[in-house]
């Protein structure tokens, strides 16, 4: 983002909206990947490796399916897609280059994001680490090669970014396939459909898939309120989110540890654990998350000016980032419960809050404010104030203990 950012405030633009759209996709992932991280937890909690193994390679081969349908979708739908949101043209040339190349390597991602959850579930987060670690290094010079030209290639602009991540994901999926080919690896793959396990994860998946395609849908439709401020509110909005996402992180990855330990917890069949570990990995999160949103109110230009030179954007993202910098707290509560709930399988819980919260407590009284005229600031506060309340749902909810309960 911060070398798209130097291309001009469209592109900054065009890429932001293109992660919304993955976040659309990304419900299609929800379908296969959360019933799958509950089932393989409890089998590793179970001490039945095979089992979970076997399901990995059903769930690969269903992945593999799904993304080649989403990936013509998505081609031949991406300009249609960003004159839905209603961005300016400039971002609709740039938007379509970018998220067209993107959706020829949907395969990719899927089995990614298959594969790395998968391991997340089984307890194995370290090998993660040091794969992503290395494609993010290949990403970010490949990014600096294609986007601006060196070493004998053309500037590529945002087309080169595009290609650059779809070799990140590529070199993803083959350090994973040589990891799950050790024998003493947390997953191996075992060529076997079991129809049964299928059916079992799919009807843990297909209420987590709705949850995220409706809160999806909130979000993009937040969006484009933001987008009917004009381009450099958008820009702001998105490069705010991706500060933001350095106090992300942490909640991302105690949200993972607490779906996995949870799962394997009452693979074992001690609730009590159970309800422990999610408790102390929603602890350290805030505690990280907290601190990290002193930095954003803290520093709010400062960490913005990495991304853009524009004055516009630079001022919408630092009010941004003051904001979202006091709700951290509530956020990483909301990260954990809601992973916690997942991990045990409890999906239709986490549906009912995030639709509640998303469209009675932000869409609606976004738009309400917007057509009464008030600024970009008071949408950003109102997102606020649904975090808040989405945060005290989920701490009602993890205390009263009743999805310990829940059967995969």
């Amino acid at each position: 983002m911060i070398m798209v950012g130097m291309i001009s405030i469209y592109a900054l633009a065009a890429v932001g909206l293109s992660m919304q759209f993955m976040m659309v996709i990304n419900v299609l992932m929800t379908l296969y990947i959360i019933g799958g991280n509950a089932l393989i937890s409890r089998f590793i909690g179970q001490g039945r490796k095979k089992r979970a193994s076997a399901l990995l390679y059903a769930l690969g081969i269903f992945a593999i399916v799904l993304s080649v349908f989403v990936s013509i979708g998505g081609y031949f739908g991406s300009e249609s897609l960003f004159r839905l949101m209603g961005s300016e043209p400039e971002v609709i040339e740039q938007g379509t280059l970018y998220f067209q190349i993107l959706c020829l390597g949907i395969s990719l991602i899927f089995i990614d994001a298959l594969l790395y959850n998968a391991l997340s579930a089984a307890g194995d987060t370290k090998s993660s680490l040091y794969i992503k670690l290395f494609s993010a290094a290949l990403n970010a010079f490949l990014n600096y090669v294609w986007i601006f030209g060196h070493f004998g290639f053309d500037a590529m602009g945002i087309e080169g970014a595009a290609y650059a991540t779809l070799v990140a994901y590529l070199f993803n999926v083959l350090a994973y396939f040589i990891l799950l080919k050790i024998p003493h690896a947390k997953l191996n793959l075992i060529p076997i459909i079991r129809v049964k396990d299928l059916k079992r994860a799919w009807d843990v998946g297909w209420s987590g898939a709705l949850d995220r395609g409706i809160s999806s849908l909130s979000f993009l439709i937040f969006v484009s309120i933001i987008t009917a401020y004009g381009t450099a509110e958008l820009a702001g909005y998105q490069v705010g989110l991706r500060v933001e996402g350095i106090a992300f992180m942490p909640g991302f990855g105690f949200a993972i540890a607490s779906m996995a330990l949870v799962g394997q917890s009452l693979g074992a069949g001690d609730k009590n654990r159970a309800f422990n570990r999610g408790i102390i990995s929603g602890r350290i999160a805030y505690v990280f998350m907290g601190l990290v949103g002193v930095v954003l109110i803290l520093f709010p230009e400062f960490l913005v000016r990495f991304f853009t030179k524009d004055y516009a954007t630079i001022q919408v993202a630092s009010f941004y980032l003051i904001l979202v910098g006091l709700a951290q707290i509530p956020l990483a509560i909301v990260f954990v419960y809601a992973a916690s709930l997942r991990g045990a399988g409890a999906t239709k819980i986490t549906l009912k809050i995030n639709v509640l919260s998303l469209w009675f407590f932000r869409v609606i009284p976004s738009f309400i404010a917007y057509k009464m005229g008030y600024g970009i600031i008071v949408i950003f506060m109102i997102m606020n104030i649904e975090t808040l309340i989405k945060g005290i749902l989920y701490w009602y909810v993890y205390q009263k203990r009743d999805w310990l309960d829940t059967k995969v």
